[in-house]
């Protein structure tokens, strides 16, 4: 009787063992399925966060011009809601020695590149920034922003109105007026899908990934979309025709708002922009006629001017005869979150007249 029972425990036992095995091999099966995940696919297996930050994008040429108002603006903040992330010229470090605010230091991309401003490089900056800061599971919203930009509010007023969005905010329109679409995008990008806007963006995450690992209408738009020469770079002209009727086009302000068109993300976009600038054309020859922002110098930095932009409640579109309201659950806000472009010496004034609220 003692030997039955003896040998029935020795099979448990010897089961038991096998199946712990068993479920080993599966659970390290399925490591290693996870381990192999694509880039793109391994950020939806992150943990959940208890913090939800705001990633600030900042491009920029070297120095920040304005980082006295930035110090101010990030000083009000609680630090687990907000990241830093500047791309500049390549060997650029932020330091003390280079740089007023603090927020700044050592936030440069170790990998940025030279960029060409109007051309392709532009939105392979845009990439880098997007992919560096995706590696951060925390980061929700994404925020591109000039080194000539302002905050018209306050961190907590600028962190609830992105945070209660359930949207992206992206200028898109119709680009009815120009003809910088290239036939030669298509079928890859079909004329339906074509859009124009402003390049400063606000994305909710899901968009993010879409732009930072695109791999298929970024390098369309290296080939196809190019902005035309400058008459002092006349070599680099069509030697036959005029050069004023040379296909002209210009990557960073069709890219992202084209491209979400395409994975059909536009009901999932405020479409505008929470940036402000004025435009003027400038019209002295030709060859050089097209809008350009409006700078912001001492003078112009007055209350009346951050009023006007701050009652701004809604935004036209000319090419769709289009209204695009500013609301919130149903209540007017202000269109605007940040407003370029402004010299260091008018970001003083504002600052000394406490006309940002900061």
């Amino acid at each position: 009787m003692k030997k039955k029972v003896a040998s029935s425990y020795h099979w448990r036992w010897r089961i038991g063992l096998l199946l712990s095995v068993l479920v080993l091999m599966v659970m390290f099966l399925k490591l290693q399925t996870f381990l192999m995940l694509p880039q793109r696919s391994f950020t939806h297996w992150q943990p959940a966060s208890l913090n939800r930050r705001i990633a600030f994008l900042f491009l920029a040429r070297n120095r920040m011009p304005l980082d006295i108002v930035w110090e101010r603006f990030f000083q009000s903040a609680v630090e687990v809601n907000f990241s830093v992330y500047i791309h500049s010229r390549p060997g650029f470090v932020y330091s003390k020695k280079t740089t007023k605010c603090s927020f700044f230091y050592n936030r440069q991309l170790g990998n940025s590149i030279l960029v060409d401003w109007g051309g392709a490089s532009m939105i392979e900056a845009e990439h880098l920034l997007l992919a560096e800061a995706l590696r951060n599971p925390e980061n929700e919203r994404f925020v591109l922003l000039s080194d000539s930009c302002i905050p018209l509010y306050n961190f907590t007023y600028t962190y609830e109105y992105i945070m209660s969005s359930p949207k992206s905010f992206v200028d898109s329109f119709l680009d009815r007026k120009e003809n910088r679409y290239n036939p030669k995008m298509d079928p890859i990008i079909q004329r339906d899908k074509w859009r124009k806007g402003s390049q400063w963006f606000s994305l909710l995450r899901r968009h993010a990934e879409v732009v930072a690992f695109d791999k298929t209408i970024l390098p369309v738009f290296q080939k196809h979309c190019k902005r035309r020469p400058l008459p002092e770079f006349w070599w680099q002209h069509n030697t036959f025709g005029d050069p004023s009727k040379e296909h002209n086009c210009i990557p960073d302000e069709h890219y992202v708002q084209t491209l979400l068109a395409i994975h059909g993300f536009e009901n999932e976009t405020e479409r505008r922009t929470l940036i402000y600038t004025l435009w003027n054309q400038s019209a002295k020859n030709r060859e050089r006629k097209g809008w350009h922002p409006v700078t912001f110098t001492y003078s112009d930095a007055c209350p009346k001017l951050i009023q006007d932009i701050k009652s701004i409640e809604s935004v036209y579109y000319e090419t769709e005869y289009r209204t695009e309201w500013c609301s919130s659950s149903g209540k007017s806000q202000p269109c605007f979150l940040f407003a370029r472009k402004f010299t260091r010496e008018g970001a003083v004034r504002l600052l000394n007249e406490n006309l940002l609220g900061l």
